[in-house]
């Protein structure tokens, strides 16, 4: 036999198109309530397990997640990272210096090379066309660690941490103060999925983006008083965003008015509590002795990223999203 004739019989060489699509998850939109509870469900019992026996692990083969990161991070890499790893895999970590993407190689050779080795991508990008692009020809599953549109990680992580603490039955009212970035697009996508009531108050023209107000239980008011009166929940971002830096004399003057402070967390419900995505800015979005007060809930939030992604990466690599 010609070694060619040998070689072209080798099933491998198929390649990644024989293979079934992936799952990615781009965008909140990307799971549907029954995913959105699943993963919570899922996220749930690893966290009670990790804080039982945390040398418990699910072994994933010791596979390989390729993160491309083009922006800074902390609690993405390391969430992301640790979860990985107590699922049994290993990471391998590219930021804009080792590959620049889309100049020093395509998005589509990188995404095709990458998906070869690696059992799952996570990307934390600037554009989110880069992404689509990135899942359009990655045979893997991608994941979106942030673009500047969407956050849907962050996103799973606040719900687990809601439903930590008001159980996962009851209806609730989140109210977004601030800017409408990546994290209000998320966030109100998924919460109106579960079937919450959100309040997005922005002032005019930082509005959220259009896909946030399709989903019904979304609206958007301008008065952060009006957007806070009752809220369970109340959330704030930062108000210059990575990114947006040449913007901040333009945008800090138009926030002032939309601060979280104690005389605001009055109005909302006795009972209510305060998130952020962090890193925060004390003293512009959030007062210090609201984000380091009672009713803060910041770092349990911060906490729930690993979970909750560990419980998407799991449920992606077993097929069940």
């Amino acid at each position: 036999m010609h070694a060619s004739q040998m070689y072209t019989s080798e099933p491998y060489l198929t390649g990644p198109a024989a293979e079934p699509e992936p799952k990615h998850v781009l965008a909140s939109s990307d799971l549907s309530k029954k995913q959105i509870r699943k993963v919570l469900d899922t996220a749930k019992g690893l966290k009670h397990k990790w804080h039982t026996n945390p040398t418990a692990i699910v072994p994933q083969e010791n596979r390989l997640m390729a993160m491309i990161f083009e922006k800074q991070s902390l609690r993405t890499r390391v969430s992301f990272e640790t979860g990985w790893h107590e699922l049994g895999g290993f990471c391998v970590y590219l930021t804009k210096a080792d590959i620049d993407m889309g100049k020093r190689e395509s998005v589509a050779d990188t995404a095709q090379v990458l998906s070869r080795w690696a059992s799952l991508i996570v990307a934390r990008l600037n554009e989110h066309s880069v992404i689509v692009e990135l899942a359009k020809y990655s045979s893997a599953p991608v994941v979106n660690a942030l673009t500047d549109l969407e956050h849907p990680c962050q996103a799973l992580a606040d719900l687990q941490t809601m439903e930590e603490i008001f159980g996962s039955t009851k209806k609730l009212k989140i109210a977004w103060v601030g800017d409408g970035n990546n994290v209000a697009n998320s966030l109100a996508v998924a919460s109106a999925r579960l079937g919450h009531d959100v309040v997005l108050c922005t002032p005019p023209g930082y509005e959220a983006d259009e896909i946030a107000y399709k989903e019904p239980g979304v609206e958007q008011v301008y008065l952060p008083q009006v957007a806070v009166k009752g809220a369970d929940v109340v959330v704030t971002d930062t108000w210059v965003s990575m990114g947006q830096e040449a913007e901040a004399a333009e945008r800090l003057p138009r926030f002032a008015k939309y601060q979280v402070n104690e005389d605001l967390m009055k109005l909302a419900d006795p009972n209510a509590v305060f998130m952020h995505c962090l890193p925060a800015h004390r003293g512009e979005e959030v007062s210090p002795g609201v984000i380091d007060g009672p009713q803060s809930v910041v770092f349990q939030e911060a906490e729930n990223r690993m979970h909750a992604q560990k419980a998407l990466m799991q449920l992606l690599l077993e097929g069940e999203l």
